[in-house]
């Protein structure tokens, strides 16, 4: 095959308090049938074991291992950041520290890309596992899943999983910087938004990863911070992009929609009413499906 004539990868893992998960995490990358990997750790202020670990993956010639100064925590995009500054492959991978990558899925990947020179970013889809790593049936994207490779869905309904899911040419990365340090949620949309934005986009129907979840679950109150930062990524995206006007209106209502459950939930019923009320006027025929127990996306 010559593989290491062909692209070389590095594959980043950005970890914070990732001990129970952390070496199975690496092991999926070590264990790909793809030679020309490079695997990026960078801690990010762990206050349990992963460090100790990734340390021990450092010392034994597995992965290279870095860290913020006084080695804070500065939040995942920061460590992303920090981590494809530092990486000397042609294409970017970027792996949870609680998921898995699956067998192939960087070879599969990075054929893909050699035969599709054009093409700056090609994902696959998730598989959902438990703590234990057992399936548990549904994938992150539906069998009926076609790329359009337009920007204006992607606003809508952020399907694409870009941590895991998804490799990028790092010279795509490049052009359109680097993650926004300045979200602690959401900055998987914002890049996948401008990395569709720049280039185009492939999918190959196969899995790339596998997708665990857990009790480590996200709380209200990073919901509250995740849909409030969606307002930014919105208001971003519409001054770089010719997004269309009625995307742009059915994004805002998703988002006043979600903001406003996150509240209601929260029993903040005087501060949920005015941000469901005007989620039903930006998007009436969706929130008529709202109600009548058709959920929104996210």
């Amino acid at each position: 095959m010559g593989e290491k004539s062909m692209l070389s990868v590095s594959v980043i893992i950005p970890a914070f308090n990732r001990e129970k998960f952390i070496s199975e995490a690496v092991e999926s990358i070590r264990s790909q049938d793809y030679d020309n990997i490079e695997i990026i750790a960078v801690d990010d202020g762990s206050s349990d074991r992963t460090y100790e670990i990734l340390k021990g993956f450092q010392e034994n010639g597995s992965l290279e291992l870095y860290y913020h100064p006084r080695r804070a925590n500065k939040g995942q995009s920061a460590s992303i950041n920090l981590g494809i500054s530092n990486a000397s492959g042609d294409a970017i991978v970027i792996l949870d520290s609680d998921d898995l990558l699956e067998r192939g899925a960087v070879r599969r990947h990075v054929e893909f890309l050699e035969s599709h020179p054009d093409i700056g970013l090609v994902y696959g889809y998730g598989k959902a596992i438990d703590e234990k790593g057992e399936p548990l049936g549904f994938n992150t994207l539906g069998a009926d899943h076609v790329e359009r490779g337009d920007p204006n869905g992607l606003l809508l309904d952020c399907y694409i999983a870009l941590p895991g899911g998804a490799m990028v040419r790092k010279d795509v990365y490049k052009r359109v910087g680097g993650f926004a340090e300045e979200f602690r949620a959401g900055q998987d949309h914002d890049m996948a938004l401008r990395l569709f934005e720049e280039t185009k986009v492939a999918y190959v129907p196969e899995a790339a990863f596998c997708y665990r979840k857990h009790e480590d679950s996200i709380s209200n109150k990073g919901l509250e911070r995740r849909w409030k930062t969606g307002f930014e990524i919105l208001d971003r995206a519409r001054g770089r992009y010719p997004y269309r006007a009625a995307t742009i209106r059915k994004r805002a209502a998703v988002l006043n929609f979600r903001l406003g459950q996150t509240y209601w939930r929260q029993g903040r019923r005087l501060e949920a009413l005015p941000l469901l009320l005007k989620s039903g006027l930006l998007d009436p025929v969706r929130a008529v499906k709202v109600l009548v127990g058709h959920e929104l996306s996210n």
